[in-house]
C-alpha cells in the first residue's frame, strides 16, 4: 500500500474535507489552512513510517487531529479562559435549582436536526464561541471523547473543563434560541394565523 501515497494527489483528493474538519474543530480559516498545512508536511515526512493498516485518508486524518490537539494545547497555555458574556447565567437559578428564566419552548428539536437552515444556523452558532470553549465543545460532544482525555489532551484541569462545556452549552442555547428557534416559533405562528 505504500506505494500508492502519492502526495501530489492530497490537495486535490483530502484537501476540501481535511480543510472543513479542521475549520470546524478551530473556528478560524487561517488556523486550519495552517493544520492542514502542517499535516501534508508532517505526512510527507512520514511517508517511510506509513504501514498501510489504513486508507491514505484515514491516515491524513489522523495526522491532522493530532495537529489540531496540538494547537489547542498550545492556546490553551497561552490564552486566558474566555469569556463569553454569559457570566450572569451561573446566577439564573434560584435556590431550588430551578431555572430563574427558564429557556424557551423549542417545540420538536428533534426536527430542526432534519433541517439544512437548523445546521447553518448551529454551525454559525460555533463559530461565535471562544476557541477554548469551541474546543472542548467539539472534543466532547462532536467526537464524544471522555473528560479524562480532553483536560489531558488540552491540559486544562475536570473543573477547568466542566467550566468550559457549561459555558458553550449555554453560549451556544443562547443563540440558537435567538437565530433558530425564534425563526422557527414566528414561522409557526405566522401559519396558524
Amino acid at each position: 500500500m505504500k506505494a500508492s501515497l502519492d502526495p501530489e494527489r492530497w490537495l486535490g483528493e483530502y484537501g476540501d474535507d481535511l480543510y472543513r474538519y479542521a475549520l470546524f474543530a478551530l473556528g478560524r480559516e487561517s488556523d486550519a489552512e495552517d493544520a492542514v498545512q502542517d499535516t501534508f508536511l508532517a505526512a510527507i515526512k512520514a511517508l517511510e513510517t506509513y504501514s498501510g493498516k489504513s486508507s491514505e485518508k484515514t491516515w491524513l486524518f489522523g495526522i491532522l487531529k493530532h495537529k489540531i490537539v496540538d494547537r489547542m494545547r498550545q492556546e490553551s497555555r497561552y490564552r486566558p479562559l474566555e469569556t463569553t458574556g454569559l457570566e450572569e447565567e451561573f446566577d439564573a437559578f434560584l435556590a431550588n435549582g430551578k431555572w430563574l428564566h427558564p429557556p424557551s419552548d423549542w417545540g420538536q428539536p428533534e426536527k430542526a436536526l432534519e433541517n439544512r437552515q437548523f445546521h447553518l444556523a448551529f454551525s454559525r452558532c460555533l463559530k461565535t464561541l471562544p476557541p477554548g470553549l469551541l474546543r472542548v465543545f467539539v472534543l466532547k460532544v462532536l467526537e464524544d471523547r471522555p473528560m479524562e482525555e480532553i483536560c489531558r489532551e488540552l491540559q486544562i484541569s475536570p473543573v477547568n473543563a466542566g467550566v468550559r462545556m457549561h459555558r458553550a452549552r449555554l453560549s451556544l442555547r443562547r443563540c440558537l434560541e435567538i437565530h433558530w428557534f425564534e425563526k422557527e416559533r414566528s414561522g409557526r405562528d405566522k401559519n396558524r394565523s
